[in-house]
């Protein structure tokens, strides 16, 4: 099934703003610029544009939002419906398909009224996925996707609980959060990482903390601009050059990060 989005974004924003939307929202890599591939391996950013589940998670947070004045059970069986259409225009890659039988799980506890376990989650996703097709253990998106997962599990297990007061406080304690979740993702995929592609980004927090705030707002503006682009072009102007913004940071932070000496070390 041919992505019907894919040449609506090209039309609505010059490269590689286009190409970069593309990869975010899609994971689709084919017209993708090397030199900004390069820079995206080196800040350790290259997950954004890989779908890495990351596509799957936004999109149950925000139709559950969304829908919830439906109530909880219609609003997790749409969200459900809506996962598995995306599934279907993204193509079943291993860290879709693993995110999206997580996400299901997690809105099938609320329709039955169960709780969510993450851990127990991620570990029957991975059994089921390895029953139907034993080839996911030998592919490298699996086995990135699984132990980056299991980071942010683990990491989130031990995150204090308490509600920060104050603003500033508030705003000290989402970046440390941030911070936190990323190295822990980071850790856990660095053996992988050395292995597969021997090199290791040291600049990798930093890039991931600067770039992390802009991810949601490109995705639903970019979303937003392929949706309405494809029933009437001048429709997605709008929220394509409201995205051009926050892909045009992000391209700028890579890029500068990517020439800092000593960003990433080969082996």
């Amino acid at each position: 099934m041919s992505n019907p989005f894919l040449p609506v974004i090209n039309r609505l924003l010059p490269e590689p703003q286009s190409s970069l939307l593309n990869g975010i929202i899609f994971g689709y890599q084919a017209h993708f610029p090397e030199e900004l591939y390069q820079a995206l391996i080196d800040t350790g950013t290259i997950h954004i544009i890989a779908l890495s589940g990351m596509n799957i998670t936004i999109l149950v947070a925000l139709t559950a939002k969304m829908t919830l004045f439906l109530g909880r059970k219609i609003s997790s069986l749409l969200t459900i419906g809506l996962i598995a259409l995306f599934v279907m225009l993204v193509g079943s890659s291993p860290t879709v398909v693993r995110a999206a039988i997580m996400g299901s799980m997690s809105l099938l506890a609320i329709y039955f009224g169960r709780q969510y376990q993450a851990l127990l989650a991620l570990i029957l996703t991975s059994l089921i996925m390895l029953l139907f097709d034993f080839s996911y253990l030998s592919s490298i998106s699996f086995q990135l996707s699984f132990l980056a997962t299991l980071g942010l599990i683990l990491a989130n297990r031990k995150s204090e609980r308490r509600d920060p007061f104050g603003h500033m406080e508030q705003l000290i304690f989402a970046v440390r959060e941030n911070f936190r979740l990323t190295l822990a993702a980071q850790i856990f995929t660095l053996p992988l990482i050395l292995y597969y592609f021997h090199r290791v980004s040291l600049i990798a927090p930093i890039a991931n903390l600067l770039i992390e705030w802009s991810i949601l707002p490109i995705m639903v503006l970019g979303l937003s601009a392929a949706v309405f682009g494809l029933f009437w072009l001048p429709l997605g102007f709008i929220p394509a050059w409201l995205t051009w913004v926050p892909l045009t940071y992000l391209l700028s932070v890579v890029n500068f990060l990517s020439r800092v000496p000593g960003a990433a070390i080969r082996f």
